[in-house]
């Protein structure tokens, strides 16, 4: 086999690990990013993220892509309404430039970071089938099209079922007991007016009865929707998503009894695509292992109720680049000062999207949140 070395090897070119890489390369420093995605269009990246000022901006301004970042930035994105399944609103709030949340879709943000890379920093293509340890710290990674690399520093950045984290940790991702339905209405202000007055300008959420919907007015005009419900692990496989009219049908028989405006986010959704919300054990961490780590969803998945994923991921990233760059030639005290301040901090926010869940599921979910929305800015 024809083995190439990396000193330091990123798996996965998602927002941690593209952050990582930038960070790395402004401190002069070199990696390698391996990506099982053929290229950088091979999908859809999708979705718009609140990027907070206390993590994935703070690494943005480590990147030195702040100020790129603001201009990628949807107008009006912070804007948020809170309904019941009646159809009323109870919390309305605009959008006035002041918040410290401000939305971008997650396709233009990892376009930013994939054009302040080095030309061939990103090996695409890339499927993990196996790494292993081969001493003193270095490690060999194992490709599905047959090629290998060794490294002296591998980075797990490769999300949910990272083929990285056996190498530090027996923990798998566990479902949490909630299951996403995604749906996408297209041109929404011209096809679908109704559900685009509904949704408003930002943010949307519909909760009660251990159910919800959640969606974002996209920068094309659309409009994406999670509609999200407690359900057993193998609900979703006895769904025939592959019939539009028929995985409807399914989905709404749960919402009989909401009003239809929220009803018609799924009844007129020109997409409808299935997904379990997962989590790795709040609080999960590892004891060193000479040459590995782990960032992003790799280290902490949780569910996204606490709206941190991307940007713990990114600030991941960040820091770990700036902890290679204060410790030249001692690996391993960059990744223990790393994994100090990572392990406390990934807590923190997986314990709170936890939370966050048994609340907007619960059954006085709809009062709580009210709540939470109305008590003042310090609480959000």
């Amino acid at each position: 086999m024809n083995t190439t070395h990396f000193p330091i090897a990123i798996i996965g070119a998602g927002l941690g690990g593209l952050t990582a890489a930038r960070v790395l390369h402004v401190n002069g420093i070199e990696s390698a990013i391996f990506e099982l995605e053929a290229s950088a269009a091979d999908r859809t990246q999708g979705g718009m993220l609140d990027i907070h000022e206390t993590n994935g901006q703070k690494a943005l301004r480590a990147a030195g892509l702040h100020d790129d970042f603001l201009k990628i930035v949807h107008e009006g994105g912070q804007a948020m309404r809170l309904l019941g399944p009646d159809g009323t609103v109870h919390v309305a709030e605009e959008d006035d430039g002041s918040g410290g949340r401000p939305e971008v879709d997650r396709g233009d943000l990892r376009d930013l970071l994939l054009g302040y890379l080095p030309d061939g920093t990103i090996h695409w293509g890339r499927k993990v089938t196996r790494a292993r340890p081969l001493g003193d710290g270095r490690h060999e990674v194992t490709f599905a099209d047959g090629s290998a690399i060794t490294t002296d520093l591998l980075i797990g950045a490769d999300g949910a079922w990272s083929r990285i984290r056996p190498l530090v940790s027996s923990a798998w991702p566990a479902y949490t007991g909630i299951s996403f339905v995604e749906t996408d209405l297209f041109d929404a202000d011209t096809r679908h007016p109704r559900s685009a007055a509904v949704i408003g300008g930002g943010f949307f959420i519909a909760l009660g009865d251990e159910r919800g919907v959640l969606a974002h007015r996209e920068t094309d005009g659309s409009l994406h929707v999670y509609t999200a419900l407690k359900a057993a692990e193998g609900w979703l496989d006895t769904v025939d998503f592959t019939n539009q009219a028929t995985a409807k049908a399914a989905v709404l028989a749960h919402f009989h009894d909401w009003d239809e405006s929220l009803r018609a986010l799924v009844a007129d959704a020109d997409t409808i695509t299935p997904r379990r919300i997962h989590a790795l054990p709040v609080g999960h961490r590892w004891d060193r292992v000479p040459g590995v780590t782990l960032l992003g969803d790799a280290a902490h998945l949780m569910s996204p109720f606490a709206g941190e994923g991307a940007n713990l991921a990114m600030l991941d990233g960040a820091e770990l680049a700036l902890a290679i760059a204060a410790h030249p030639g001692d690996t391993e005290a960059a990744l223990a000062a790393y994994e100090e301040v990572l392990f406390p901090r990934s807590e923190e926010s997986a314990a709170e999207s936890a939370a966050n869940l048994d609340t907007m599921f619960g059954e006085r979910s709809l009062e709580q949140m009210v709540a939470f929305f109305t008590s003042g800015p310090a609480a959000h």
